[in-house]
């Protein structure tokens, strides 16, 4: 089953997806959409190019597991994605995702414009990444 990853953010938008086996995140575009509903369309749209049969929304919870507002906007977003698409969501644990991406980013000494334009992308990777471990470890 292809599992799609979404890393939403304010501006930007990382998108992932595995390979058919569940064995492989790639990172696949950034959407940069700052109006809700439009980004939802994108979402959807990204989904059916990608044959996704899963939807896993990151969900970015305080250091110290609590939500905050964003981890609440991030569920009614996902809410709408599930809605919309007609395809399951899954919210996931982001925290420090961001940070690890910038990290990959640094061994691959990605700078200035190009590393703003995947940082979200490789950020939907590690969601996804480590969405698929869990999968794994829990069959």
């Amino acid at each position: 089953m292809i599992i799609m990853s979404v890393d939403l953010g304010k501006a930007r938008t990382g998108i992932a997806a595995s390979d058919n086996s569940e064995s492989f995140a790639f990172p696949k575009k950034v959407i940069t959409e700052y109006n809700e509903e439009k980004l939802i369309n994108k979402v959807c749209d990204s989904a059916k190019e990608l044959e996704a049969e899963l939807i896993v929304v990151g969900f970015p919870k305080n250091m110290d597991g609590s939500e905050g507002s964003r981890a609440e906007e991030c569920k009614a977003i996902a809410k709408k994605i599930t809605e919309q698409c007609s395809i399951k969501t899954v919210m996931w644990d982001e925290r420090c995702t961001t940070i690890s991406a910038h990290t990959a980013l640094n061994y691959t000494n990605t700078r200035g414009k190009k590393r703003k334009e995947v940082v979200d992308a490789v950020a939907a990777v590690i969601i996804l990444e480590d969405y698929l471990n869990f999968r794994k470890n829990s069959k």
